[in-house]
C-alpha cells in the first residue's frame, strides 16, 4: 500500500524541470536560480524537478548537485514539491545519492533506467527497487536518451511499490492511456503534447521545461482544457526542443 506522502504526490500537476543557471567561472548562480523559482512560485507552479536534465545534473558534481537540493529545501520547503534527480546508470550510485537527497530534506526523487550500459527488464527492475526503498520517487521513461523503454510490463512489477509515484511517460498518448488504464498515474515528458495528455489521455499533468519560460500559461494549461492556448504554444515548444534540451532555455533566459 502507497504511503501517505506517496499518494499525497499524486495530486501534483505542474512540476518544472527546473534551469540551473551559471556564474562565468562555472559556478551556479543561486542568486539567479532563486529568482527564477520565485517566478515559478508566483505563478502557481507545484513543484520543481532539481537538477533534471533540463538543470544540467549530469554537468553537475555530486557535491553540487546535493548542495542545490539542499539551498532549495532549505529556502523553499513547504512551498514547493522538491523533487531531486539523484537516478543514475549506476544502482549503487543512485542508492547513494537518493539517500543523501532525502537525508538533505527532498520530497521525492527522480530514477531513471540505467542508461548506456543497458540492462535486462529483471534488471531494471531491480536497479530502479533499490531507489524506491528509500523514499517516494518519480520513474522517469525517455527512451530517447536512455537508449532503452521501460515497458508497461516492466512498470507493473514496479507499480505497487508503497514509493512508487508514478512516471514521467515520453513515450507518447498511447503509452499514457495504457499505464493510466492499468491504475498508474503519468505526467507527460512531452510539452507539445502535455495539453491534450492531461485533458485527453488521463494525465495528471506534465513535467515541463515551457514552463520556466511561461509557467503562468501552462498552469492554464493544466488546469483547464484550452485548445487555443495551446495551439498559440506549439511554436515555443517547437523552437525550445530545435536542439537539444536544454539548449533552447538556456538561451531564451
Amino acid at each position: 500500500m502507497a504511503t501517505e506522502a506517496t499518494v499525497a504526490l499524486r495530486k501534483v500537476r505542474l512540476i518544472t524541470a527546473i534551469k540551473t543557471p551559471y556564474l562565468a567561472d562555472g559556478n551556479i548562480d543561486l542568486e539567479a536560480f532563486d529568482k527564477i523559482v520565485e517566478h515559478q512560485i508566483a505563478n502557481g507552479v507545484e513543484g520543481i524537478i532539481v537538477g533534471g536534465t533540463t538543470g544540467e545534473g549530469h554537468l553537475l558534481s555530486w557535491d553540487e548537485h546535493l548542495s542545490l537540493i539542499a539551498h532549495t529545501k532549505a529556502k523553499y520547503g513547504g512551498r514547493l514539491v522538491i523533487v531531486g534527480n539523484t537516478g543514475s546508470n549506476s544502482t549503487s550510485e543512485s542508492v547513494w545519492a537518493t539517500k543523501k537527497g532525502f537525508a538533505l530534506g527532498m520530497d521525492a526523487s527522480l530514477l531513471i533506467n540505467p542508461y548506456y550500459g543497458k540492462t535486462s527488464d529483471s534488471g531494471i527492475v531491480m536497479h530502479l527497487e533499490a531507489g524506491l526503498e528509500l523514499g517516494p520517487a518519480f520513474i522517469y521513461n525517455v527512451p530517447g536518451r536512455t537508449g532503452q523503454d521501460i515497458k508497461p510490463e516492466v512498470m507493473m512489477k514496479i507499480k505497487d511499490h508503497k514509493h512508487f509515484i508514478g512516471v514521467k511517460e515520453c513515450m507518447g498518448h498511447e503509452r499514457i492511456k495504457e499505464l493510466t488504464d492499468k491504475g498508474m498515474c503519468c505526467w507527460s515528458g512531452n510539452d507539445d503534447q502535455m495539453h491534450e495528455s492531461r485533458h485527453k489521455y488521463g494525465a495528471v499533468g506534465v513535467i515541463s521545461v515551457t514552463s520556466n519560460v511561461v509557467p503562468g500559461l501552462v498552469k492554464k494549461l493544466m488546469t483547464a482544457p484550452d485548445d487555443a492556448l495551446d495551439a498559440k504554444l506549439q511554436p515555443l515548444y517547437k523552437w525550445l526542443f530545435t536542439d537539444p534540451n536544454p539548449i533552447g532555455v538556456n538561451t531564451m533566459l
